[in-house]
């Protein structure tokens, strides 16, 4: 699609030819083109692969200097395209973007495959081991270098490295399709959720949705040159609107067209033959590499170590999460005269939590101003737990119009890094919510962070204020906490720094931060009416407290059921998984029902079709992360809220801050983080917080700890 420079002919001209001038790094999106990116990429590729032959060929004995940190500090160019590209793709795509995505995924596969199955530095790494290893070496490595040293030859070896040069070609063929399907299947999610949304022409059939909600529909449907109303599809298979909508019919429609995408009701976005294909290459890599399937390839790198830990979690959470969602579902038939159905869920919950609480989201949303949920909020605990302050930049440009910058200030006056929020829905931006790095903090390099978080929030109409959900609230506070994972790391090397840290870990920070959202003294601080000021009074605040423990049945056995199909589809030899697109669906229930969890009334939080975690890539075979994590968020924030505690401020403590942030948040994969996490408990994480959390105490049976 673009003419590529010859190897390292990069012009002036070109905005990444030099390091960003903007403070911290911060790259300067304005004077950035699609073409521009894909130059600086082939020179950046071509620059890193020189930067890894000069280390392969030093004919100098390998020490930290030449090997280690020289492959830490490698890259800098390629590093500093590859985070702007990512960041407009994810966050801003156009069809240029997009396609610039399909040319590079099989190239940025083949990059990876250049360093780690290279066996000359890997030579280098394990004669760095070897003398740091013998007794009478006279300097041994410092901890933290010791762990980066590990974590490479785990990696290497992790990758094939070791592999003969036959089964090193495939295995090259293999990652380099690998990517480029888990690229297409992104972006055909992305298409789904478009071709999936609903259009509405009665205003009538809209009943239940406030006038700012309706008036979000109707510019929606502008957007698209249509008229009426577009009620456009979130990630996830619950639909939040599902729990407004009074049309049953429409309810119905809505549920229908989010749980089809991807199964060939729309052809374009039809994802079943990635699907098949991912699973199948997947397993026939692991295969090559040793391992009985792609599950049991994953687990070994992360804390679970196996995929019978993981079955063993998922199968003790299973029977008693379906035993609540069954019983919830049996109390939610009452309310209504026709046959209970997945489309009701949502509605009925609702209206049982009315009832029973006297709050719902209509009314809570005056009270949830997104600027005071941030200011009064998610920053405030951050100020009260860690001494940090956040203060706007309106000086500094974001990638995206809407998108705001803060300086983060430590206890100390010094500036720790700059944190973005990327806060609305807006064409190209994948759904859901995220963090990622713009710059990694780093000793070695002298990089300070900078950290985005992105949600997906409707926008208001031109000077309305910004109303968010009770879900919206949890979700900047959960983002947040891995904005702080990276905002306060403290190590030396980037790839250890921050977040980079097993897959099955990285959540625990950010499930934690959650809590804050409910403390009484930050809430009582962020829910204000935004036209009065008046607080939330008090017995809503309880009453909020008390609901936000409603309805686990329901929300712990979607979330497993997502996890079960995708161990699922990854603990397969490629002979076993299904070949035709039309066994997905009898796949997916076939599974399910053996696992214990087919109860229909409950959909996976996500299908197949549309699992971006999963065949998008990133969480493959790793979904169980989110619950393996919480095993350590509730052993944590019972820790806060009895050991940590002074008097009744349930944690919210400097002490409490600054333990989690020297013992965790700080040390990113500098060493073990499960050791971290014994540092800052005292000892291993035990199971029994969580159960009682998700009321699964009666029905889970097995050991109350979870190590590796």
């Amino acid at each position: 699609m673009t003419v590529r420079p010859e190897p390292h002919d990069l012009p002036a001209s070109n905005p990444f030819a030099t390091p960003w001038a903007a403070p911290f790094r911060l790259p300067d999106f304005a004077r950035i083109t699609t073409p521009e990116i894909a130059a600086a990429a082939a020179t950046g590729l071509d620059a890193q692969r020189a930067e890894w032959e000069a280390i392969a060929t030093n004919p100098a004995p390998p020490d930290v200097a030449n090997t280690l940190e020289a492959l830490e500090g490698s890259g800098e160019l390629l590093d500093r395209v590859l985070t702007v590209f990512h960041t407009l793709v994810s966050s801003c795509a156009d069809d240029e973007l997009r396609a610039l995505e399909v040319e590079l995924a099989p190239q940025l596969a083949a990059h990876e495959d250049a360093l780690y199955l290279d066996r000359r530095i890997f030579a280098r790494l394990r004669a760095l081991d070897e003398a740091a290893g013998d007794e009478r070496t006279a300097a041994p490595l410092e901890p933290e270098t010791a762990q980066l040293l590990a974590e490479y030859l785990k990696d290497f070896r992790h990758a094939g490295v070791e592999l003969h040069d036959a089964e090193q070609a495939r295995l090259r063929d293999y990652n380099a399709r690998i990517t480029s399907l888990e690229t297409q299947f992104a972006q055909l999610v992305v298409d789904a959720m478009d071709d999936g949304a609903l259009v509405i022409d009665d205003a009538d059939d809209l009943a239940g949705l406030d006038d700012e909600t309706l008036a979000a529909l109707r510019r929606a449907a502008a957007d698209r040159q249509q008229e009426g109303y577009v009620i456009s599809l979130q990630l996830p298979t619950q639909q939040a609107l599902a729990a407004q909508l009074r049309d049953r019919e429409v309810r119905r429609r809505l549920h229908e067209a989010s749980i089809t995408r991807g199964t060939g009701t729309h052809a374009r976005s039809d994802t079943r033959a990635l699907v098949l294909e991912l699973a199948r290459l997947r397993a026939e890599r692991a295969q090559l590499l040793g391992h009985a399937h792609h599950a049991d390839y994953v687990a070994r790198t992360a804390t679970a170590g196996t995929s019978e830990a993981i079955n063993e979690m998922l199968g003790r959470l299973t029977p008693p999460a379906v035993a609540n969602a069954r019983a919830e579902a049996a109390d939610l038939a009452l309310r209504q005269n026709e046959p209970f159905a997945a489309w009701d869920w949502a509605w009925q919950a609702e209206a049982a939590r009315h009832d029973r609480f006297a709050l719902d989201d209509a009314a809570l949303r005056p009270y949830l101003e997104l600027d005071r949920v941030l200011t009064d909020g998610v920053f405030y605990a951050a100020e009260r737990l860690f001494g940090i302050t956040l203060t706007p930049r309106p000086d500094l440009r974001g990638y995206a119009e809407d998108v705001r910058v803060w300086e983060v200030i430590d206890d100390d006056g010094e500036a720790l890094g700059l944190f973005l929020g990327d806060f609305y829905t807006r064409p190209g931006k994948r759904g859901g919510a995220w963090m990622h790095n713009l710059v990694d903090q780093s000793h070695l390099l002298g990089h300070r962070p900078v950290v985005v978080n992105n949600l997906n929030i409707t926008p208001p109409a031109p000077g309305e204020p910004t109303l968010l959900t009770w879900d919206e609230v949890i979700t900047a506070f959960h983002e947040f906490g891995h904005a702080l994972h990276g905002l306060l790391s403290d190590v030396r090397y980037p790839s250890l720094s921050g977040t980079n840290v097993p897959r099955d870990f990285v959540e625990f920070p950010s499930q934690v931060y959650e809590i804050w959202a409910t403390h009484p003294q930050v809430i009582s601080r962020y829910a204000r009416h935004h036209r009065s000021g008046e607080p939330l009074d008090d017995e809503a605040i309880a009453v909020l407290q008390e609901a936000s423990n409603a309805g686990q049945g329901f929300a712990t056995t979607e979330y497993l059921k997502a996890a079960l199909l995708d161990q699922a589809w990854h603990q397969l030899g490629p002979e076993e998984l299904p070949r035709e697109p039309q066994e997905v669906v009898e796949f997916e229930r076939a599974a399910l029902e053996r696992a214990g969890a087919g109860l229909e009334l409950v959909p996976p939080r996500y299908r197949s079709t549309y699992f971006n975690h999963v065949f998008g890539g990133g969480y493959d075979a790793a979904y169980y992360s989110y619950i393996w994590a919480e095993v350590l968020d509730a052993d944590a924030v019972e820790w806060l809220t009895t050991e940590a505690a002074r008097g009744a401020d349930g944690g919210l403590n400097r002490e409490a801050g600054q333990r989690l942030r020297e013992e965790l948040l700080s040390r990113g994969n500098s060493r073990d983080p499960l050791e971290s996490y014994r540092r800052l408990r005292g000892r291993d994480a035990q199971i029994g917080p969580l159960l009682r959390r998700r009321g699964l105490e009666g029905g889970a049976e097995g050991t109350d700890r979870v190590d590796s």
